[in-house]
């Protein structure tokens, strides 16, 4: 019987063929790779692989050698055809990116919109984004606010669309794919709300609390520390300041933002009263332009795929192989598909790279639909 040594020694050489008849079948890769760029053929041949796939497993006897060979060559074909992409984009084979690179956001003079009222915490990132003078406006919901852009009314939105304690805003992601419109920027707003009512008040004439569902949660221990308080869910943190002050009623307070209470006059009873300090929100600018940043550093994308096996871990090898960073992903139900899904990826990057315009180039092939939300 052989050692351990003398069967490592052997599966050392195994390994060197392969190794070696790896080299010689990327380099016919490479070879094809060059036809097609000068014929204008796919990279992924479908039926191709299919067959491939077919005609190896059917050449393993058991069931674990058939499902292994299957996923080395699944591997083998998806790392020929990511070398192909690269080819075609040295070759200026890009496919279709109709973004245009600024130097900057035309921003003055712009019309902003936000969702909300006045006060809201959508109304703080616009002026931290634009400037407490930009010329803003605000509509009731998010819906409102995309319309705006895509009919010209308004030049960008800024809108939520993930909190560092509630998660990602669902509406914000189906918005952005039934909208043409564009992410071009970002902002971070720390959340920080207060127990705020009229002037004078007293903590032992409030009966009613009001605040949107999400920011009464987040005060939940500050709240059940007052137990006798009625909460009631409204539309934002601003609408429920603005219903304090419009009601002149002190017997009702809101959670809101100290700006909010600066905003509508209302005095800020206890500040800070999350149970999370570091809660906060982060907003997207939106406009209906395919503009980018030309110092952008993050893409955002839209990427749906065949419902099988393997499928988004091909999808996501794209990343890995050029060496792109994945900072974030998030899956939504497609409609009129029960149980299927598409994914919203953040990756670090700019459309002017090559990594990037090679990735790009294999999604584009592989994938059932993908859309470039944003470059900012």
């Amino acid at each position: 019987m052989s050692t351990l040594e003398e069967l490592r020694e052997q599966m050392d050489e195994v390994d060197d063929q392969i190794a070696k008849l790896y080299r010689e079948r990327m380099h016919l890769c490479d070879e094809i790779g060059a036809y097609k760029v000068r014929s204008g053929v796919k990279v992924l041949d479908r039926q191709r692989e299919r067959e491939k796939l077919q005609h190896v497993t059917g050449q393993m006897e058991d069931e674990f050698c058939k499902k292994g060979v299957r996923e080395l060559f699944e591997q083998l074909m998806s790392m020929g055809r990511k070398l192909q992409y690269q080819r075609l984009v040295e070759a200026g084979a890009l496919g279709r990116l109709p973004f245009i690179g600024v130097d900057s956001l035309d921003a003055e003079g712009a019309r902003v919109v936000f969702p909300g009222t006045e006060g809201a915490y959508s109304q703080a990132a616009t002026e931290h984004y634009f400037g407490k003078n930009c010329n803003s406006f605000y509509v009731k919901t998010f819906r409102e606010a995309m319309e705006a852009i895509e009919e010209g009314s308004a030049d960008f939105a800024v809108l939520p669309i993930e909190n560092s304690t509630a998660g990602a805003v669902d509406e914000m992601y189906d918005l952005l794919v039934e909208f043409e419109n564009y992410i071009v920027g970002e902002t971070v707003i720390p959340i920080q709300n207060t127990l705020s009512a009229l002037p004078g008040t007293k903590f032992d004439e409030i009966e009613r609390v009001y605040s949107k569902g999400v920011a009464l949660m987040q005060a939940s221990r500050f709240l059940e520390e007052h137990g006798d308080w009625q909460q009631i869910s409204v539309a934002n943190t601003a609408i429920a300041a603005k219903k304090v002050r419009d009601e002149q009623d002190k017997s009702q307070a809101a959670v809101c933002s100290a700006y909010a209470a600066e905003v509508h006059g209302l005095e800020v009873l206890a500040d800070n009263i999350n149970d999370e300090s570091g809660n906060c929100t982060r907003f997207i600018v939106v406009t209906n332009q395919k503009i980018f940043l030309k110092d952008a550093s993050k893409i955002s994308l839209c990427v749906e795929h065949s419902h099988e096996s393997g499928s988004l871990y091909h999808m996501l090898s794209h990343f890995i192989y050029n060496d792109l960073n994945m900072t974030k992903i998030e899956s939504r139900p497609i409609e009129g598909r029960n149980w299927e899904y598409r994914f919203f990826i953040d990756i670090e990057g700019n459309l002017a790279d090559a990594a990037v315009k090679n990735a790009i180039r294999g999604l584009r092939e592989e994938a059932r639909s993908l859309r470039i939300l944003g470059n900012y």
